[in-house]
């Protein structure tokens, strides 16, 4: 008997949902796309990251050991998915949608080609596709030349637009409503899982409150204390606060795929003469760099003289990374927009619609006076003229001694 069943189709199930964005948002993000294209002499775009699939398509993908594609065409984009997702691709995508099928091997490959050819010029994203991927792309797609257009797409994606910011700045008010959340949740005796699960059901709140048509996942809370404050993405724990502990404070609401975050030192009952100095000495860190922040100095400048702050104190040992990255369609799980990172070997100039952080952070080892990890992270909005801090939650000793 001969195997009917099909490698590929189309499941155009219910209605188009509302996205993040308007359509001419993510047309004119597709045109920019279609410009790189041009400039790298591709004819067609096989992009696998969540990251540029969502910020060109507005579909955030779950993979669990699948592959996912947006191929994009002089006059096409359409979202490759796997059947176990049904009609949700197409529907929470801007253009078209193709599901593959999982009943024989490399289906999503033919798929891929079905709507890319072969034998084109292919522009993909080398910093993303594995080695098995791309043997299985040029397997399949048979193409001409390879271009890796990632660096080309990153550099599109951290320069935001009116409507972006606008997500973002909600974002940061969110981050705001589960910092205060949390401050509230602290108390001797109470656990960290506990605190974090306060400001992480707060912010879900109020991002459902606030979009109401949008999906609600990977909004995320790390609450440490004494010495689980020493590295900045430590995960959270059982432990549970005592007087004078040290706290870390992170929260990271997820909107459409968007993060923001805030971050905070804090301390729980009083603070020690040492702790206190490095406290200072880190808020005037901070302080400092988000007077730097602006249109036309680069990322190296701004980290240098932030690095020459904490040399002329003898602290600059202790500094964990860098003083702070951009922000847009990334998480813990996927994308970075690595250019716009302010560490000494990146020398990007700021511009206008760009925006970033400012998070300083000095770890003090277990043993020594004032020991524990001290972070504060704004975000800032790069204008014509400066740059706007969309952070409200107020950082320093004067108001985060939780008592």
């Amino acid at each position: 008997m001969t195997d009917t069943r099909t490698e590929f189709f189309r499941f155009h199930n219910g209605e188009k949902a509302p996205l993040p964005f308007a359509p001419d948002e993510y047309e004119a993000r597709l045109n920019g796309l279609r410009k790189v294209m041009a400039a790298s002499d591709v004819d067609v775009v096989v992009l696998t990251s969540m990251q540029n699939i969502a910020y060109y398509s507005g579909f955030l993908y779950c993979a669990f050991g699948r592959p996912y594609g947006l191929v994009v065409t002089a006059d096409q984009d359409v979202v490759i998915s796997a059947g176990i997702d049904a009609g949700q691709p197409w529907r929470r995508c801007v253009g078209d949608a193709i599901t593959y099928t999982d009943w024989q091997r490399d289906n999503f490959w033919r798929a891929v080609v079905h709507v890319a050819g072969e034998g084109q010029r292919v522009g993909i994203e080398a910093d993303h596709m594995t080695l098995e991927r791309r043997a299985q792309h040029d397997a399949f797609l048979k193409p001409t030349s390879v271009a890796d257009i990632a660096p080309a797409t990153m550099s599109q994606r951290m320069k935001k637009s009116p409507a972006e910011i606008a997500l973002i700045r909600e974002g940061a008010r969110i981050a705001d409503v589960g910092g205060y959340a949390i401050k509230d949740a602290i108390k001797v005796g109470a656990r960290e899982i506990d605190v974090a699960m306060a400001g992480r059901d707060a912010m879900e709140a109020e991002i459902a409150r606030a979009f109401p048509h949008a999906e609600y996942r990977d909004t995320w809370v790390w609450f440490q204390s004494g010495l689980n404050t020493d590295g900045a993405h430590n995960p959270v724990t059982a432990r549970a606060l005592e007087h004078g502990d040290i706290l870390s404070l992170n929260t990271f609401p997820m909107i459409s795929g968007y993060y923001t975050a805030l971050e905070r030192t804090l301390f729980v009952g009083e603070v020690d003469d040492a702790s206190l100095a490095i406290w200072n000495a880190n808020v005037g860190a901070h302080e400092l760099g988000i007077s730097l922040i602006k249109p036309g100095v680069s990322c190296a400048e701004i980290t240098h003289k932030i690095n020459d702050f904490f040399a002329e104190r003898d602290l600059l040992q202790y500094r964990s990374f860098g003083y702070g990255h951009s922000f847009g369609v990334l998480s813990h799980y996927y994308g970075r927009e690595a250019g716009l990172e302010l560490r000494e070997d990146i020398d990007t100039v700021l511009e206008p619609g760009m925006v970033v952080s400012m998070e300083p952070m000095l770890t003090i080892p277990e043993g020594q006076a004032g020991a524990g990890g001290y972070r504060e992270h704004d975000i800032l909005v790069v204008g014509e003229a400066g740059a706007e801090n969309i952070t409200g939650y107020p950082f320093g000793p004067g108001f985060n001694v939780v008592r």
